[in-house]
């Protein structure tokens, strides 16, 4: 009897997984096995909203392979030790894993593969798993360079690769007798409260989601995509993360749809793409300058402190920041606008806000967010690095009516958005009735501290 291992870590879903489908090809028999990564654990990557996000989609996993007559195998420890032994254990010849690309990821498929070989056994890498397009499968042409280190030629390519097929679920998944631990609570995983409002995990729940955004709001996209208020972006990030949901099906069900608000959410399908290749490549962009600026960052603790309970004097900034914490996510426009008010106007460490939002985000994803918050700080791959987004202005512009600050900023509801975009410039007798904190810093000497910091540089 054939046996294989197909080891889920950032791909739990059963539609569209080219590791699953791998193993079940060769094999008579497969073992689906997740490993309660104890390293991670002790890293402190996983947060209580992550945790519990992860608790649900293992939870959704196993019960999607129980009805193919299966069943989720886990085991906790470290995740190479814990998947050679089931190898032993059931006489598996293969093990089957989603490529990732973190420096985490990779040392540990390193070692897998290294130790499974001293056994006699192989470990499979499936690179176009976690991604629409595997991370190196594009380099710029007779440059000598192993990645793009700019969005836009990146897309030329990206948009010409030939994405594979999507997958189907399979029908049965032949489990041999193997002992297994208990499915994680999510606080096994992460002690500590989850964020109230923080959405259910699993593929399931991905699933439903995407079928809800395909057949309406999709179209919109474009147009209302930075619109705060509107609420009007997929929501879809965590399951991404998680691997609930395979990029590659929303990437050829998003083009199915052939509309501008399909181009443009194609686009930003891309760029998430683009960062993964990035930290493929410079696995120490996760916490080192991908461009150094030699900036000397401030450390301000009572402006940090305020920045991250939202309490600057900016509402749309304070808005998002409250947003993140109730939520566990906040969209696109409002990450920006977050990040750029510390990094820019306060001039802190961007590792410091990276942090924050890998504390409370669902979908924190090393290659999205640090690599996120450099294009801010202008340590990445912007091309315009000293860039400052005005609060002040981009609350006018994408929350015009002040709906988005309302609803995240009680001590502001009753007012109208012409008072709401005037609160950080009214005086200390009209702010009092407001119950409102003046604002930390002033935007032009904030600017003018970062500007001059940069040309020391």
């Amino acid at each position: 009897m054939r046996v294989s291992v197909a080891l889920f870590t950032a791909d739990l879903r059963v539609h569209d997984n080219p590791a699953l489908q791998a193993a079940l090809k060769e094999a008579e028999h497969v073992v689906p096995l997740f490993v309660v990564d104890t390293g991670i654990r002790r890293a402190g990557f996983v947060a209580p909203n992550r945790a519990a996000f992860l608790a649900d989609s293992l939870a959704d996993l196993d019960a999607a392979l129980r009805a193919r007559g299966g069943r989720l195998v886990v085991r906790v420890g470290d995740v190479v030790e814990e998947t050679c032994r089931v190898a032993a254990e059931t006489g598996a010849a293969t093990v089957h894993i989603a490529g990732g690309v973190s420096r985490y990821a990779a040392r540990r498929e390193d070692r897998l593969r290294a130790e499974l070989a001293g056994d006699r056994r192989d470990l499979h890498l499936h690179d176009a798993s976690l991604t629409a397009v595997p991370p190196g499968a594009l380099t710029p042409a007779g440059r000598g360079s192993d990645h793009f280190a700019v969005f836009t030629p990146y897309f030329r390519q990206w948009e010409r690769y030939p994405v594979r097929a999507v997958l189907p679920a399979p029908r049965t998944v032949p489990v041999p007798d193997v002992p297994s631990a208990r499915l994680p609570a999510a606080r096994a995983l992460a002690p500590g409260p989850a964020s109230p409002a923080l959405p259910a995990g699993g593929e399931s729940e991905a699933r439903r989601r995407l079928r809800s955004w395909l057949s309406g709001p999709l179209a919109a996209y474009e147009d209302l995509h930075d619109d705060l208020a509107a609420d009007a972006t997929s929501r879809l990030s965590p399951y991404l993360h998680f691997g609930c949901l395979s990029p590659a099906e929303l990437l050829h069900r998003a083009r199915a749809q052939d509309s501008t608000g399909a181009h443009a959410f194609v686009r930003q399908l891309a760029w998430r793409d683009f960062h993964h290749q990035v930290l493929a490549a410079r696995p120490d962009a996760a916490d080192h300058d991908y461009r150094p600026r030699h900036d000397r960052w401030r450390r301000p603790a009572k402006e940090i402190d305020a920045w991250k309970e939202g309490r600057t004097g900016y509402p749309v900034v304070d808005a998002a920041l409250r947003q993140l914490r109730h939520e566990g996510w906040m969209p696109g426009r409002a990450r920006l606008l977050a990040a750029s008010f510390l990094v820019k106007t306060l001039y802190v460490d961007w590792r410091v806000g990276a942090r924050h939002f890998l504390d409370l985000l669902v979908d924190g994803d090393i290659a999205n967010n640090q690599l996120n918050w450099q294009w801010v700080a202008g340590t990445g791959t912007d091309t315009r690095p000293n860039r400052i987004l005005n609060p002040c202005v981009q609350a006018r512009r994408f929350d015009p009516h002040g709906d988005y600050v309302r609803r995240w900023v009680p001590e502001l509801r009753a007012l109208d958005a012409r008072t709401i975009h005037a609160v950080p410039h009214l005086d200390d007798a009209t702010r009092a009735g407001l119950d409102y904190p003046a604002p930390i810093v002033d935007l032009a000497a904030g600017a003018t501290r970062f500007k001059k910091a940069r040309q020391a540089g």
